[in-house]
């Protein structure tokens, strides 16, 4: 008899009629480093533990497994819209779009920053995949300009959730790095600390991002959680290595407005 897990989710409370959420690495059948649960595909882990683990997340969300979205991400700005029909192309995409409800659309990280975003007003929900190449492209300020493109979206009216990732005392980078950073007209001051090597701050990069498109400040929570700092709980490719799990960062509209 298969033994039952059931996923262990960080919660977002992003308003009404919507369940926001970021995985955890407790609660699955994935082994070693990349346990205990990953449904990511592209990062080494057998089927059979992610099949189940996806199993397992889509009853504890009731939904079917084709209503669980997951892109093919590789650090870039290419954002898909989800429609009734599900069949937009999820490879080489970084963030996902929808305002299909009960539609669970999630990034996948471990150390890179996730971002979801939910307007109540055109009942639309957006994940967002934004490592340090994504948010020196600016994935975030692309999304927001998107949703408002596609959906009507207020910046305004968009509320914002930056989920687990690397904080600036674990994020070193190189000159290089942080050269791109200032050369796309980042302000390095604000988002930068010199210890031996420069420090780069992603969160607040994206929180950045997100304000210059018009957000509000309070619209906008920050996780603080470190992966780096707190591998044990939330994957860390840093500390883990590439082959290990990720962290999956997803929200679902859940119900119409009354």
């Amino acid at each position: 008899m298969q033994t039952r897990r059931k996923p262990i989710l960080t919660e977002y409370h992003l308003g009404e009629g919507v369940t926001a959420f970021s995985t955890m690495r407790q609660g699955g059948f994935s082994k070693g480093k990349y346990g205990e649960f990953n449904i990511n595909r592209y990062c080494g882990d057998e089927e059979e533990a992610i099949s189940k683990n996806r199993q397992a997340l889509c009853t504890l969300l009731g939904i079917s497994d084709n209503l669980l979205l997951m892109p093919h991400q590789v650090h870039l700005t290419e954002i898909a819209v989800i429609n009734e029909q599900l069949d937009a192309n999820l490879e080489g995409v970084d963030a996902l779009m929808t305002n299909v409800p009960g539609v669970c659309i999630g990034v996948s990280t471990a150390d890179c920053i996730p971002v979801l975003l939910y307007d109540p007003v055109q009942r639309a929900v957006c994940a967002i995949h934004a490592g340090w190449r994504g948010t020196v492209q600016r994935i975030v300020e692309k999304a927001v300009s998107k949703m408002s493109a596609v959906y009507g979206s207020r910046p305004s009216d968009l509320v914002a959730q930056i989920g687990p990732g690397i904080h600036l005392e674990s994020f070193e980078v190189g000159d290089e790095v942080y050269d791109a950073f200032a050369q796309a007209g980042f302000d390095m001051e604000s988002i930068s600390k010199k210890y031996e090597k420069w420090h780069i701050d992603l969160p607040e990069c994206n929180r950045q991002q997100l304000m210059n498109q018009g957000v509000p400040a309070d619209h906008i929570a920050v996780s603080p959680v470190c992966t780096f700092v707190q591998s044990d709980s939330f994957f860390s490719a840093r500390r883990l290595g590439i082959q290990s799990g990720r962290i999956f960062t997803a929200i679902i509209i859940v119900s119409s407005r009354k």
